[in-house]
């Protein structure tokens, strides 16, 4: 494995850290990331460079929900040092996995995680239409109260209680990338851009300033996928391939999505909103911009997925 390998980029969600429900300690979830880790050495010891980007969405609720509780001992946590401390903890997770890993097979190669910064345009339309959920229930007495102490919007969410919302604006450029790209060069197995990345804005000095927003960790990856010329983006995520008429009697598994057929069901609204259509529409940016391949499949299927026989491939044609 060398600088000139090929380079795979590996978005693994969040949820999948989390097997079930009663395992979610963070030893569980350290197991689960192990288990990941294997298949993505497998890819390495076939001649590809990766770097690995995670989910964080119930590792953030995790800490919001304890910020919530200590609220009246200590500050709440502000959004983007949740995504700071989930890239620091779930990092630390695949750095650990993948030294033991590389140890166990006798792989001299180190891993080392990027904490790393994600610029958004502060006009995105999201800041004035929140929508993304974050933290705990709550009755609405206590919604309206924490948003006129702290300054949350709040919404309903169906019949369950109500939410704080953030917003979720779109990715414009990973602040880190020439160090990324130094660490590939050094043969180093690299995590990055966890969480969607940690938000921010640029001032009129050329500052950065963080935000109470979230980034779609789907969309971030596969910006920092073209930026850094990956030859092959893979989303991880629950299921071995994607599916049209997902759930129904007619429901189809693909093994392979066009370009063309990708952008025709993602504007048919194919794909759920809060699931698939986030990586179908992450693929069909870095295919857009690269022309290269992409690929959709869960862990277990990781290794055979880049050898053709499992997975959904999206491609140019």
């Amino acid at each position: 494995m060398t600088s000139d390998a090929r380079l795979a980029v590996v978005a693994v969600g969040g949820n999948a850290l989390i097997v079930d429900e009663s395992r979610k300690s963070i030893p569980d979830q350290f197991q689960a990331a192990a288990a990941t880790t294997r298949s993505i050495v497998d890819l390495m010891e076939s001649g590809w460079n990766v770097v690995i980007t995670h989910g964080n969405g119930p590792q953030v609720g995790f800490i919001l929900r304890r910020s919530e509780l200590a609220m009246d001992e200590v500050p709440p946590v502000p959004m983007d040092y949740a995504v700071a401390d989930t890239q620091g903890a779930i990092g630390y997770m695949f750095q650990r996995a993948l030294h033991n890993e590389f140890t166990r097979r006798g792989i001299e190669r180190e891993a080392a995680t990027i904490v790393t910064q994600i610029l958004v345009d502060r006009a995105d339309p999201a800041f004035q239409n929140p929508t993304k959920p974050v933290g705990s229930y709550m009755d609405e007495t206590l919604a309206r109260v924490r948003a006129a102490d702290l300054g949350w919007a709040v919404k309903p969410e169906e019949a369950r209680g109500w939410r704080r919302v953030v917003p979720s604006p779109i990715p414009k450029a990973v602040i880190e990338i020439a160090t990324i790209r130094r660490m590939i060069a050094a043969d180093c197995a690299v995590i990055a851009c966890g969480g969607g990345g940690i938000p921010v804005v640029e001032d009129q000095q050329g500052e950065y300033q963080g935000v109470e927003a979230v980034i779609d960790k789907d969309l971030a990856s596969s910006l920092m996928a073209r930026e850094l010329g990956a030859d092959l983006f893979i989303v991880s995520t629950a299921v071995e391939k994607v599916a049209i008429n997902f759930n129904k009697p007619n429901q189809q598994w693909l093994d392979t999505l066009t370009l063309s057929d990708a952008r025709r069901y993602y504007a048919a609204g194919e794909f759920g909103s809060g699931s698939m259509a986030p990586k179908v529409r992450a693929m069909i940016e870095f295919i857009e911009a690269t022309g290269k391949r992409g690929i959709i499949t869960d862990p277990s299927n990781l290794a055979q997925a880049v050898k053709g026989t499992s997975g959904t491939h999206v491609v140019a044609k």
